[in-house]
């Protein structure tokens, strides 16, 4: 998938918080979506009549806040799982890279499936709690929030809980790995140019490509962990989920017992829908805060544009251009010394 590049010229907490800013932003603009792929994916009441239907029946039980019910939640969890994955990559790219420092698209697809895998393992315990806030009615909630979800599912339900599905984590990351690298073998393919090479609009449209394809291919893995992570005895409805289950193989008979196999996919049109437009502002709020960080710093004469301010050398990194500016200042200081004394 297409990947906002390091830019040397901003610091790595600039960097960060440029991520978070737009992580943030792009998720909150999105999050109706996300809302609508979840209650279709457990099977709630809501999504009976299909996609468009289910906007309207959300609205109407439980008004407009309800499209951004587990928001805050499935922002706080954006920090950590960056953190951690992008370190435990690191780290997995560093074992795979060859004598020269380079690595094949397999082998980085295959390390970027394993650093997902453990970002979403250590913060599994979040997303069973943005699911349990997202199928909750918001006029009759369960739960207050999210240490009250994570306390109260503790509580009643055992820690086991805090984890139910966490396999299909494993598993779900094999396809959805094999749908990156089936996008990354065919990028020069499709622009008859090597990726190296390639504009920020082939990027952005590469990474859709392959955002698309891999969901699609593990997304019935997603749907049957989805239904694992709301089911409950303690709650009303057993939390919603449309089947009722013991197990991961058990859940996966049911659904295809219960609705067919089709069934599987329940809200993939919405999180189809939902890629172009995260990506695009995604894209779009981490360049702006990177602007505003590239201003601050000194390399550009205005928030709003990339031109570069006169005389400023753009190869240098930040603090070497602080260095530069400091000795440039203190040249100038001493210049101007015998002046005023004359």
């Amino acid at each position: 998938m297409a990947t906002i590049k390091r830019d040397t010229r901003v610091t790595a907490s600039q960097g960060l918080a440029c991520m978070g800013i737009a992580g943030v932003f792009s998720k909150t603009a999105t999050c109706p979506l996300d809302v609508v792929k979840i209650l279709s994916q457990v099977g709630t009441f809501h999504c009976k009549r299909g996609f468009l239907n289910t906007f309207r029946l959300v609205y109407q039980k439980e008004g407009l806040r309800a499209f951004w019910k587990g928001n805050l939640v499935a922002c706080s969890r954006l920090l950590p799982y960056s953190t951690v994955h992008l370190s435990a990559y690191k780290r997995i790219v560093h074992l795979h890279m060859d004598e020269l420092g380079c690595i094949s698209p397999g082998r980085a697809v295959v390390a970027g499936g394993l650093a997902g895998i453990v970002a979403a393992l250590l913060t599994y315990p979040l997303e069973v709690a943005e699911t349990r806030l997202v199928v909750q009615s918001c006029r009759d909630p369960s739960y207050r929030g999210l240490v009250h979800a994570l306390r109260a599912v503790r509580r009643q339900e055992g820690l086991r809980a805090l984890y139910r599905g966490a396999s299909l984590t494993v598993v779900g990351a094999i396809p959805f790995s094999l749908g990156c690298y089936v996008v990354y073998v065919n990028l020069d393919k499709l622009w008859r140019e090597p990726s190296s090479h390639l504009s920020p609009g082939q990027d952005f449209v590469n990474g859709c490509v392959a955002a698309g394809v891999a969901q699609t291919l593990s997304f019935p893995f997603e749907t049957v962990k989805r239904k694992m992570q709301a089911q409950s005895a303690v709650l009303p409805h057993c939390g919603g989920a449309d089947v009722h289950f013991t197990g991961v193989v058990d859940c996966f008979r049911q659904v295809i017992k219960a609705k067919g196999v089709l069934s599987l996919w329940s809200g993939l049109t919405a999180n189809l829908v939902k890629i172009v437009p995260y990506f695009g502002l995604l894209f779009s709020s981490f360049e702006f805060s990177k602007q505003v960080c590239l201003y601050r710093n000194g390399y550009i004469v205005s928030p709003l544009s990339y031109q570069p301010a006169p005389g400023v050398d753009q190869s240098l990194g930040p603090h070497e251009l602080r260095e530069v500016q400091r000795y440039l200042r203190n040249r100038n200081f001493r210049s101007e010394q015998p002046a005023m004394r004359g």
